[in-house]
Protein backbone atom coordinates (compact mmCIF):
# COMPACT_ATOMS: atom_id res chain seq x y z
CA UNK A 1 0.00 0.00 0.00
CA UNK A 2 1.37 3.40 -0.99
CA UNK A 3 1.26 5.05 2.41
CA UNK A 4 3.63 6.48 4.97
CA UNK A 5 1.58 4.52 7.52
CA UNK A 6 0.97 0.81 7.90
CA UNK A 7 -2.74 1.60 7.61
CA UNK A 8 -5.26 -1.24 7.61
CA UNK A 9 -7.89 1.04 6.02
CA UNK A 10 -7.74 2.23 2.40
CA UNK A 11 -6.99 5.91 2.98
CA UNK A 12 -3.49 5.77 1.52
CA UNK A 13 -4.00 8.61 -0.96
CA UNK A 14 -5.00 10.87 1.95
CA UNK A 15 -2.13 9.75 4.22
CA UNK A 16 -4.53 9.43 7.13
CA UNK A 17 -5.50 6.75 9.61
CA UNK A 18 -9.11 7.89 9.57
CA UNK A 19 -11.66 8.55 6.86
CA UNK A 20 -11.58 12.27 6.12
CA UNK A 21 -14.39 14.22 4.50
CA UNK A 22 -12.03 15.20 1.68
CA UNK A 23 -11.24 11.52 1.00
CA UNK A 24 -14.91 10.54 1.10
CA UNK A 25 -16.10 13.30 -1.25
CA UNK A 26 -13.25 12.84 -3.71
CA UNK A 27 -14.01 9.14 -4.01
CA UNK A 28 -17.77 9.70 -4.19
CA UNK A 29 -17.69 12.40 -6.87
CA UNK A 30 -14.34 11.75 -8.55
CA UNK A 31 -13.14 15.33 -8.06
CA UNK A 32 -12.46 17.95 -5.41
CA UNK A 33 -15.62 19.04 -3.58
CA UNK A 34 -15.73 21.97 -1.17
CA UNK A 35 -18.37 23.69 0.92
CA UNK A 36 -19.61 27.25 0.39
CA UNK A 37 -20.77 28.58 3.81
CA UNK A 38 -23.98 30.63 3.66
CA UNK A 39 -25.86 32.72 6.21
CA UNK A 40 -29.64 33.07 5.88
CA UNK A 41 -29.99 34.68 9.30
CA UNK A 42 -32.71 32.40 10.67
CA UNK A 43 -31.59 32.90 14.24
CA UNK A 44 -31.94 30.36 17.02
CA UNK A 45 -34.67 29.40 19.51
CA UNK A 46 -32.01 29.61 22.21
CA UNK A 47 -31.65 33.35 21.61
CA UNK A 48 -35.13 34.69 20.96
CA UNK A 49 -36.78 33.33 24.10
CA UNK A 50 -38.50 30.35 22.50
CA UNK A 51 -36.14 27.95 24.31
CA UNK A 52 -33.81 30.39 26.04
CA UNK A 53 -32.04 33.73 25.81
CA UNK A 54 -28.42 34.66 25.20
CA UNK A 55 -27.60 31.51 23.27
CA UNK A 56 -25.08 28.86 24.26
CA UNK A 57 -22.30 30.31 26.41
CA UNK A 58 -19.65 29.50 23.78
CA UNK A 59 -21.52 30.82 20.74
CA UNK A 60 -20.39 34.04 19.08
CA UNK A 61 -22.75 36.78 17.96
CA UNK A 62 -22.47 35.34 14.44
CA UNK A 63 -23.88 32.01 15.68
CA UNK A 64 -21.03 29.85 14.37
CA UNK A 65 -21.15 31.67 11.05
CA UNK A 66 -17.91 33.61 11.42
CA UNK A 67 -16.71 32.43 8.02
CA UNK A 68 -20.10 32.37 6.28
CA UNK A 69 -21.52 34.89 3.85
CA UNK A 70 -23.06 38.27 4.60
CA UNK A 71 -26.71 37.72 5.65
CA UNK A 72 -27.63 41.10 4.14
CA UNK A 73 -26.93 39.63 0.71
CA UNK A 74 -29.06 37.04 -1.08
CA UNK A 75 -27.69 33.52 -1.06
CA UNK A 76 -26.72 33.53 -4.75
CA UNK A 77 -24.54 36.59 -4.17
CA UNK A 78 -23.02 34.98 -1.07
CA UNK A 79 -22.39 31.79 -3.02
CA UNK A 80 -20.69 33.55 -5.92
CA UNK A 81 -18.51 35.76 -3.72
CA UNK A 82 -17.25 32.93 -1.51
CA UNK A 83 -16.80 30.57 -4.43
CA UNK A 84 -14.68 33.21 -6.18
CA UNK A 85 -12.43 33.44 -3.13
CA UNK A 86 -12.14 29.66 -2.90
CA UNK A 87 -11.38 29.35 -6.61
CA UNK A 88 -7.98 30.92 -5.91
CA UNK A 89 -7.15 27.76 -3.98
CA UNK A 90 -9.25 25.26 -5.96
CA UNK A 91 -9.78 26.35 -9.55
CA UNK A 92 -11.85 23.28 -10.37
CA UNK A 93 -14.29 21.13 -8.50
CA UNK A 94 -17.86 20.84 -7.28
CA UNK A 95 -19.46 22.80 -4.47
CA UNK A 96 -21.84 22.07 -1.62
CA UNK A 97 -23.86 25.09 -0.47
CA UNK A 98 -23.58 24.95 3.30
CA UNK A 99 -26.26 26.62 5.39
CA UNK A 100 -23.96 27.20 8.33
CA UNK A 101 -24.84 30.10 10.63
CA UNK A 102 -27.59 29.68 13.21
CA UNK A 103 -30.31 27.03 13.13
CA UNK A 104 -31.17 26.51 9.50
CA UNK A 105 -34.46 24.71 9.95
CA UNK A 106 -35.80 27.40 12.27
CA UNK A 107 -38.46 28.76 9.86
CA UNK A 108 -41.68 27.64 8.23
CA UNK A 109 -41.44 24.85 5.68
CA UNK A 110 -42.20 26.99 2.63
CA UNK A 111 -39.43 29.45 3.50
CA UNK A 112 -37.03 26.56 3.92
CA UNK A 113 -38.19 24.91 0.70
CA UNK A 114 -37.52 28.09 -1.29
CA UNK A 115 -34.05 28.59 0.22
CA UNK A 116 -32.90 24.99 -0.15
CA UNK A 117 -34.16 24.50 -3.70
CA UNK A 118 -32.66 27.83 -4.75
CA UNK A 119 -29.25 26.73 -3.48
CA UNK A 120 -29.65 23.36 -5.16
CA UNK A 121 -29.97 25.14 -8.53
CA UNK A 122 -26.58 26.88 -8.24
CA UNK A 123 -23.90 26.07 -10.79
CA UNK A 124 -21.54 23.16 -9.97
CA UNK A 125 -23.60 22.09 -6.97
CA UNK A 126 -22.99 18.54 -5.76
CA UNK A 127 -25.43 18.56 -2.84
CA UNK A 128 -26.45 20.50 0.25
CA UNK A 129 -25.35 20.68 3.89
CA UNK A 130 -27.75 22.14 6.44
CA UNK A 131 -26.65 22.89 10.01
CA UNK A 132 -29.32 23.07 12.70
CA UNK A 133 -30.43 21.95 16.15
CA UNK A 134 -32.32 18.68 16.48
CA UNK A 135 -35.10 20.46 18.37
CA UNK A 136 -35.69 22.61 15.26
CA UNK A 137 -36.86 19.57 13.30
CA UNK A 138 -40.44 18.30 13.27
CA UNK A 139 -42.20 15.75 11.08
CA UNK A 140 -43.12 18.32 8.41
CA UNK A 141 -39.57 19.63 8.14
CA UNK A 142 -38.19 16.10 8.20
CA UNK A 143 -40.46 15.30 5.23
CA UNK A 144 -38.94 18.22 3.29
CA UNK A 145 -35.42 17.07 4.15
CA UNK A 146 -36.30 13.52 3.13
CA UNK A 147 -37.61 14.85 -0.18
CA UNK A 148 -34.32 16.71 -0.75
CA UNK A 149 -32.31 13.62 0.18
CA UNK A 150 -34.02 11.73 -2.65
CA UNK A 151 -32.92 14.40 -5.13
CA UNK A 152 -29.38 15.25 -4.03
CA UNK A 153 -26.49 14.44 -1.71
CA UNK A 154 -27.87 15.98 1.47
CA UNK A 155 -26.31 16.11 4.92
CA UNK A 156 -28.07 17.58 7.93
CA UNK A 157 -25.58 18.65 10.59
CA UNK A 158 -26.91 18.45 14.14
CA UNK A 159 -25.14 20.45 16.84
CA UNK A 160 -25.11 18.13 19.83
CA UNK A 161 -21.75 19.03 21.45
CA UNK A 162 -22.09 16.49 24.28
CA UNK A 163 -24.35 13.62 25.31
CA UNK A 164 -24.14 14.79 28.93
CA UNK A 165 -27.20 16.81 29.92
CA UNK A 166 -25.52 18.23 33.00
CA UNK A 167 -22.90 19.85 30.76
CA UNK A 168 -25.52 21.06 28.29
CA UNK A 169 -27.41 22.71 31.14
CA UNK A 170 -24.30 24.59 32.27
CA UNK A 171 -23.68 25.69 28.68
CA UNK A 172 -27.24 27.04 28.37
CA UNK A 173 -27.93 24.67 25.47
CA UNK A 174 -31.65 24.47 26.31
CA UNK A 175 -31.40 21.16 24.48
CA UNK A 176 -31.04 17.59 25.79
CA UNK A 177 -29.65 14.35 24.43
CA UNK A 178 -33.24 13.11 24.22
CA UNK A 179 -34.05 16.12 21.99
CA UNK A 180 -31.13 15.16 19.77
CA UNK A 181 -32.26 11.54 19.50
CA UNK A 182 -35.77 12.58 18.52
CA UNK A 183 -34.56 14.76 15.64
CA UNK A 184 -31.91 12.23 14.60
CA UNK A 185 -34.50 9.44 14.43
CA UNK A 186 -36.87 11.51 12.28
CA UNK A 187 -34.06 12.15 9.81
CA UNK A 188 -32.73 8.61 9.64
CA UNK A 189 -36.27 7.25 9.19
CA UNK A 190 -36.24 9.22 5.92
CA UNK A 191 -32.70 8.15 4.94
CA UNK A 192 -31.26 11.63 5.50
CA UNK A 193 -27.51 11.64 6.14
CA UNK A 194 -26.69 12.95 9.61
CA UNK A 195 -23.47 14.64 10.73
CA UNK A 196 -23.08 15.31 14.45
CA UNK A 197 -21.02 18.13 15.97
CA UNK A 198 -19.26 17.56 19.29
CA UNK A 199 -16.99 19.83 21.33
CA UNK A 200 -14.03 18.66 23.40
CA UNK A 201 -12.98 20.71 26.41
CA UNK A 202 -16.38 21.88 27.63
CA UNK A 203 -16.22 23.15 31.23
CA UNK A 204 -16.81 20.38 33.75
CA UNK A 205 -16.09 17.54 31.35
CA UNK A 206 -13.21 15.14 31.84
CA UNK A 207 -11.60 12.78 29.33
CA UNK A 208 -13.92 9.89 30.17
CA UNK A 209 -17.00 12.02 29.51
CA UNK A 210 -15.65 13.16 26.13
CA UNK A 211 -14.85 9.57 25.16
CA UNK A 212 -18.32 8.47 26.25
CA UNK A 213 -19.83 11.03 23.86
CA UNK A 214 -17.82 9.63 20.96
CA UNK A 215 -18.50 6.00 21.91
CA UNK A 216 -22.25 6.59 22.21
CA UNK A 217 -22.44 8.35 18.83
CA UNK A 218 -20.41 5.56 17.25
CA UNK A 219 -23.20 3.17 18.22
CA UNK A 220 -25.80 5.22 16.33
CA UNK A 221 -26.53 5.22 12.61
CA UNK A 222 -24.76 8.48 11.84
CA UNK A 223 -22.84 9.09 8.63
CA UNK A 224 -20.29 11.68 9.75
CA UNK A 225 -19.01 13.62 12.72
CA UNK A 226 -17.25 16.91 13.40
CA UNK A 227 -14.91 17.00 16.39
CA UNK A 228 -14.36 20.57 17.56
CA UNK A 229 -12.03 22.06 20.12
CA UNK A 230 -13.71 24.46 22.54
CA UNK A 231 -12.78 27.99 21.51
CA UNK A 232 -13.12 30.81 24.00
CA UNK A 233 -14.24 33.83 21.98
CA UNK A 234 -14.43 37.47 22.93
CA UNK A 235 -17.85 38.77 23.85
CA UNK A 236 -19.21 35.39 24.98
CA UNK A 237 -20.37 34.26 28.41
CA UNK A 238 -17.70 31.56 28.12
CA UNK A 239 -15.01 34.26 27.91
CA UNK A 240 -16.30 35.75 31.16
CA UNK A 241 -16.20 32.32 32.81
CA UNK A 242 -12.63 31.81 31.55
CA UNK A 243 -11.48 35.20 32.81
CA UNK A 244 -12.97 34.38 36.24
CA UNK A 245 -10.92 31.18 36.31
CA UNK A 246 -13.92 28.87 36.33
CA UNK A 247 -12.28 26.44 33.91
CA UNK A 248 -9.10 26.02 31.92
CA UNK A 249 -8.69 25.38 28.22
CA UNK A 250 -7.20 22.09 27.06
CA UNK A 251 -3.55 22.14 26.07
CA UNK A 252 -2.54 20.73 22.70
CA UNK A 253 -1.23 17.40 23.97
CA UNK A 254 -4.43 16.78 25.91
CA UNK A 255 -6.60 17.59 22.93
CA UNK A 256 -4.55 15.50 20.50
CA UNK A 257 -4.73 12.45 22.76
CA UNK A 258 -8.46 12.84 23.38
CA UNK A 259 -9.18 13.11 19.64
CA UNK A 260 -7.06 10.04 18.90
CA UNK A 261 -8.90 8.11 21.64
CA UNK A 262 -12.22 9.20 20.11
CA UNK A 263 -11.16 8.18 16.60
CA UNK A 264 -10.35 4.72 17.91
CA UNK A 265 -13.92 4.45 19.22
CA UNK A 266 -15.64 5.49 15.98
CA UNK A 267 -16.51 2.86 13.34
CA UNK A 268 -14.47 3.15 10.16
CA UNK A 269 -17.52 3.86 8.00
CA UNK A 270 -18.24 7.14 9.82
CA UNK A 271 -16.73 10.07 7.91
CA UNK A 272 -14.62 12.41 10.02
CA UNK A 273 -15.50 15.84 8.72
CA UNK A 274 -13.30 17.69 11.22
CA UNK A 275 -10.76 16.94 13.93
CA UNK A 276 -10.46 20.57 15.02
CA UNK A 277 -12.26 23.83 14.34
CA UNK A 278 -11.50 27.40 13.33
CA UNK A 279 -11.63 30.34 15.69
CA UNK A 280 -11.54 33.83 14.23
CA UNK A 281 -8.04 35.14 15.04
CA UNK A 282 -9.20 38.56 16.24
CA UNK A 283 -11.84 37.05 18.54
CA UNK A 284 -9.95 34.10 20.01
CA UNK A 285 -9.13 34.33 23.72
CA UNK A 286 -7.98 30.74 24.24
CA UNK A 287 -6.43 28.35 23.49
CA UNK A 288 -4.09 30.35 21.26
CA UNK A 289 -2.26 27.22 20.09
CA UNK A 290 -5.40 26.33 18.11
CA UNK A 291 -4.58 29.08 15.61
CA UNK A 292 -1.99 26.69 14.17
CA UNK A 293 -4.72 24.46 12.75
CA UNK A 294 -2.52 22.41 10.44
CA UNK A 295 -0.01 21.86 13.21
CA UNK A 296 -2.81 20.41 15.36
CA UNK A 297 -3.93 18.14 12.53
CA UNK A 298 -0.35 17.00 11.96
CA UNK A 299 0.07 16.21 15.65
CA UNK A 300 -3.05 14.04 15.51
CA UNK A 301 -1.61 12.18 12.52
CA UNK A 302 1.71 11.73 14.30
CA UNK A 303 0.06 10.44 17.47
CA UNK A 304 -2.04 7.93 15.53
CA UNK A 305 1.14 6.78 13.81
CA UNK A 306 3.06 6.59 17.09
CA UNK A 307 0.30 4.37 18.49
CA UNK A 308 0.12 2.36 15.26
CA UNK A 309 -3.59 3.05 15.54
CA UNK A 310 -6.50 3.81 13.23
CA UNK A 311 -10.17 4.79 13.25
CA UNK A 312 -12.21 2.08 14.94
CA UNK A 313 -9.26 0.17 16.33
CA UNK A 314 -10.73 -0.04 19.85
CA UNK A 315 -13.84 -1.71 18.46
CA UNK A 316 -11.84 -4.73 17.31
CA UNK A 317 -9.92 -5.25 20.53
Amino acid sequence: MNSRFDNPFPYSDDNKRYQTYNYYLRHKFGTKVFKIPLNIDLGCPNRDGTKGVGGCVFCSAKMSGDFAGDPHEDILTQYREIREKMSKKWSKGLCIPYFQAGSNTYADVETLRKMFYTALSFENTAGLSIATRADCINEEKADLLGELAEKTFLTVELGLQTIHDETALKMNRCHTFADFLKGYEMLRKRDVNVCVHIIDGLPGENRDMMLETAKTLGQLDIQSIKIHLLHVLKGTVLAQMYERGEFRALDMDEYVNIVCDQLELLPAEIVIQRVTGDGAKDDLVAPLWSLKKFCVMNEIDKEMGRRNSWQGKALSE
